[in-house]
């Protein structure tokens, strides 16, 4: 199961890396406004979770902390688990990515943000959300949230 783990983060991390890192090239645009870019973490969360899906199926509808402390002991639950969390953040980082190049947020402020981002969103996204009050929607779509 250690390798499925790690499949979760290759499954994800090219797409980072053109955020990051080629943000500018026109190849990260064209390829970062499909969401199939989140396909690829999806299909590794369903190998993970299929051995698991039924627990975590009663984990999800009748939550409770002793459930899930459980749960976790188990390798295909902490790599489902994981590829879950990686494909969420990919989403965030996706939107964040597109949004502030609609509204023109330079690279170099961005860079930082999209590491916070994959590394803990519950931060990017935050961070990210200060960030863009101090920048004009370019368009009407990135005014109501959408960013292509």
């Amino acid at each position: 199961m250690s390798t499925v783990f790690n499949l979760a983060f290759l499954a994800v991390v090219p797409f980072w890396a053109l955020m990051i890192f080629a943000p500018t090239w026109s190849w990260t645009t064209r390829i970062v406004t499909s969401p199939l870019i989140l396909i690829p973490g999806l299909v590794v969360w369903a190998v993970a979770a299929i051995p698991v899906f039924g627990d975590m199926w009663t984990g999800v509808t009748m939550p409770s902390l002793a459930f899930w402390s459980d749960f976790l002991r188990d390798d295909h639950a902490v790599a489902a688990i994981w590829a879950q969390v990686l494909a969420w953040d990919l989403f965030i980082g996706r939107w964040i990515f597109l949004d502030s190049r609609a509204r023109g947020i330079h690279p170099l402020i961005m860079a930082p943000l999209l590491v916070f981002t994959i590394l803990l969103s519950p931060i990017g996204l935050p961070l990210y959300l200060v960030v863009r009050l101090g920048f004009r929607a370019r368009t009407e779509r990135a005014r109501v949230g959408s960013a292509v």
